[in-house]
């Protein structure tokens, strides 16, 4: 495919998102009905995608209007002559109308079109990270690294450098936790490799690893991840705590590879439906609590154009319900940790307020607010301890 061809794709999925489909279903349905773009163009299509729904408003602001065709033209319009691929030419698309060979360059955007940031929130978020806002907005324009989490029950840092290395993908160590490999070269070659298979590396951002360890689970402490999901904590718990763990889900479908991933990585992980009944026996209960994911938008876009204030106050009913039932399952003196992928107060810092003030025999710690200029996604986390 062309690059015009490329870009013309792009325009056709990113109608079919705004129009209401998931963006990785109408990237899907594009896949079947082009089987002869190649891995590359497949590759090429979907950056384009992602770029534009992350930079949904401002590209729209440089390309005239919120169409597929207007964001891609906002996209090419900020690198390029636009001519060169709105022209016409067999699989490109159309050439440029009058209209919009005639815009004017965008000046003075308002703030949360120029950081692509929902007007809703904005005093959230201006309240949340004050004078590191633009900084911050400006990274979640762009496309998040890639980082792996050593599994220190296989392997060290140095070695799975090097085990990489051996197969042509560059990492280095991140200093956001100890574990963390950030990817500079060949992340598409990650799946297909030995060191993935052999489960000395797992995919998980440096932001998640460290909050993990932020956590400090002691070695043999009886561990239980509340709202496990995929299962990327519990192993990262496992490994730290060199002991079994627990996850449970409330849609236990989301554990459904979790022990095929517990053994790849030489951890033992338990799964139960019910830790009611080992309430008040654990030294340290996760709460990774469902969140806006206001902290990962960068990887999930279409979530930032998504959330809705009824969605957010769903959220905040849900989030404030699983702390007080996890809470229950805390040993005197054990550790309560709650954790978002978020970056709004009223998830975080308001939430633990909340809870402190309605359970008077628990207080806080420590707590950290993590943002994308720590080199991670947006994370937070708390410790609470039970007297």
């Amino acid at each position: 495919m062309t690059p015009g061809a490329r870009i013309a794709a792009a325009i056709d999925i990113l109608d079919r998102w705004l129009a209401g489909e998931a963006a990785e279903k109408a990237l899907t349905r594009w896949g079947r009905a082009n089987r002869y773009a190649g891995s590359k163009d497949r590759a090429a299509v979907r950056d384009h995608v992602y770029d534009a729904m992350r930079q949904r408003r401002s590209l729209a602001a440089w390309g005239g209007s919120e169409t597929g065709r207007g964001l891609m033209l906002g996209a090419v319009r900020q690198a390029r002559d636009p001519t060169q691929v709105f022209n016409g030419a067999p699989y490109h698309p159309e050439a440029l109308s009058e209209h919009e060979a005639n815009l004017p360059r965008p000046m003075n955007l308002p703030d949360p079109v120029r950081l692509d940031w929902p007007d809703w929130l904005w005093p959230q978020i201006t309240a949340q990270l004050g004078r590191d806002r633009d900084a911050v907005l400006e990274a979640m324009q762009q496309r998040a690294p890639v980082f792996l989490r050593v599994n220190l029950v296989k392997t060290t840092p140095t070695a799975a450098i090097q085990a990489l290395a051996d197969e042509d993908i560059e990492t280095q160590a991140h200093p956001l936790a100890a574990t963390a490999l950030l990817v500079t070269r060949n992340a598409r070659r990650l799946a297909g490799s030995n060191a993935y298979r052999e489960g000395l590396v797992e995919l998980q951002d440096a932001a998640s690893q460290a909050v993990v360890g932020f956590c400090a689970p002691q070695k043999g402490a009886r561990v239980l991840d509340y709202c496990a999901g995929g299962g990327g904590k519990s192993l990262a718990l496992a490994a730290l705590s060199r002991a079994p763990v627990v996850a449970h889900d409330a849609n236990p479908a989301r554990m459904r590879d979790l022990p095929q991933r517990a053994r790849r990585a030489g951890v033992q992980v338990e799964i139960t439906q019910d830790p009611s009944a080992d309430a008040g026996q654990f030294d340290l209960v996760l709460c990774d609590v469902p969140c806006s994911g206001s902290g990962s938008w960068r990887r999930d876009p279409q979530g930032k154009w998504r959330l809705t204030p009824e969605k957010l106050a769903a959220l905040l009913h849900s989030q404030a319900q699983i702390m007080a039932d996890a809470s229950r399952l805390v040993r005197p003196g054990g550790c309560l940790a709650y954790v978002t992928c978020s970056m709004l107060p009223e998830e975080n810092d308001n939430q633990i307020r909340d809870f402190l003030s309605a359970h008077p025999h628990w207080s806080r710690i420590a707590a950290r607010q993590f943002t994308p200029l720590d080199g991670g996604d947006g994370f937070f986390v708390a410790r609470l301890t039970k007297d």
